[in-house]
């Protein structure tokens, strides 16, 4: 009867797998994807009447205050990309990499940094810094693949440096704190760049004939002006993390922070007009609800997965292997870089932390630190192909093909899996500010 029942939990996963599959394929949006999946499982495995369980499950998840925060964070982000704070970022690192080996390329590394610091966005911290960068340094005679690959990897670190959306996602379907979330991608933020401007520098050292000729060093005066230019994007992070590691603020009250410092830099530097305010608050709403259609329908494909009982089932399995916590870290990366050639990382992360996240427990991992593992595997996923949302950006950029920015992209690709393999060895990496910071 055991065996029958689990032969059951297998036929039925497979169905399911078919049908999300098949929705996605037919291109119907990802929230009611995971509907139409929810219901064709309660359909299957359960009597209980799915309107009520839709109804109450979203409502729930929906309700949440913490996700308040993410429309904040989303509008802050609309704004800033549309001012002028984004160009005067660029001008203000261009005088103080150059004389880094690979010069101004470190601009695209340390820009994205800064962009993702006040944005919270991968997709937003790409196109904002590639607009920008790449018509600058392919006239100044960078290689291409470079401009593209470094653009492409320091992308991500929207999706990991605070405020992040993401995070914020993944804190609300975990019952985490964000505050401790946020200050754990800063560590691992950090480590990434460090990665990316190390290999830049390496690469530049041994291809000197393909870097274009130095230009003439920079006075100290002009990088007292570029100083100054970046002041306002170093203020404006300040306000929202420095708010919330000194206790005056909630991340939901941060994301206000944030978007008055927003409106007030975009004020003063003479981009703030109705055309660009409206602009901002459609950008803002349509991501938003992009979003919450999203959570809506992995909350209620959650409960339907558990009226399966796949979760348990699949839970049991693990738990009978007998793997090692390091063994399914590493059956999790696979995984999860496998599914993100399909999905775009916020929809990877609502739709398998109900399943993944009792497994992970049970293995004795912390959940702070797993959001952070979570989020970096999930960063891979912007730079594969066929969905790399990253790559999307950088075509419409550059107008070369999916198949070749990710080939300019590769070697970030691996210094991600380098930098993930570091966090799982050194978990500390992660967990050390927020037990140091919230401690207090």
């Amino acid at each position: 009867m055991a065996k029958g029942f689990r032969m059951g939990i297998e036929i039925l996963s497979l169905l399911l797998i078919v049908v999300l599959f098949g929705v996605l394929a037919l291109g119907l949006w990802v929230g009611f994807g995971l509907i139409a999946v929810g219901l064709v499982a309660m359909m299957l495995a359960s009597t209980a009447p799915a309107e009520l369980v839709f109804g109450t499950k979203v409502w729930g998840a929906l309700n949440i205050w913490d996700l308040t925060a993410l429309p904040m964070f989303i509008w802050m982000g609309e704004i800033l990309f549309r001012s002028r704070l984004s160009s005067d970022m660029f001008s203000g690192l261009a005088p103080l990499t150059g004389r880094l080996p690979g010069r101004l390329l470190h601009a695209n590394i340390f820009g994205c940094a800064l962009f993702a610091a006040v944005s919270g966005s991968s997709a937003a911290t790409t196109a904002t810094v590639g607009r920008m960068s790449v018509p600058e340094l392919t006239k100044r005679g960078y290689d291409d693949r470079m401009i593209i690959g470094t653009l492409a990897g320091s992308g991500t670190f929207g999706f990991l440096i605070p405020p992040s959306i993401i995070l914020i996602v993944y804190g609300a379907a975990t019952e985490q704190s964000i505050a401790r979330l946020f200050l754990a991608g800063i560590g691992p933020g950090i480590l990434l760049a460090v990665l990316f401007s190390g290999y830049t520098m390496i690469w530049a050292l041994m291809n000197r004939e393909r870097m274009p000729e130095r230009e003439p060093a920079t006075s100290w005066g002009e990088k007292l002006r570029a100083l100054t230019l970046l002041g306002p994007t170093i203020l404006l992070i300040v306000a929202v993390i420095g708010s919330i590691y000194a206790g005056l603020a909630s991340p939901t009250e941060a994301a206000v922070v944030g978007v008055l410092g927003a409106l007030i830099l975009s004020a003063i530097g003479g981009s703030l007009d109705w055309q660009s305010t409206w602009e901002a608050l459609r950008g803002a709403t349509i991501t938003t609800c992009m979003i919450a259609f999203i959570l809506a329908g992995a909350a209620f494909l959650t409960v339907a997965m558990g009226y399966t009982g796949i979760p348990r089932a699949l839970a049991a399995w693990i738990g009978e292997q007998g793997y090692s916590p390091n063994l399914l870290l590493a059956a999790l990366v696979v995984f999860f870089v496998i599914l993100g050639m399909f999905l775009d990382g916020i929809s990877i992360v609502v739709l398998t932390t109900s399943v993944i996240l009792p497994m992970v427990l049970a293995a004795g991992i912390d959940p702070i630190w797993f959001g952070i593992f979570l989020v970096l595997v999930v960063e891979m996923s912007q730079i594969t192909p066929p969905v790399g949302f990253n790559l999307f950006v950088l075509q419409s950029i550059t107008g070369r093909s999916i198949f070749e920015i990710a080939r300019y992209a590769f070697p970030f690709f691996l210094l991600l899996v380098l930098a993930t393999a570091i966090l799982t060895l050194f978990p500390e990496i992660a967990l050390w500010i927020p037990q140091t910071m919230l401690a207090r």
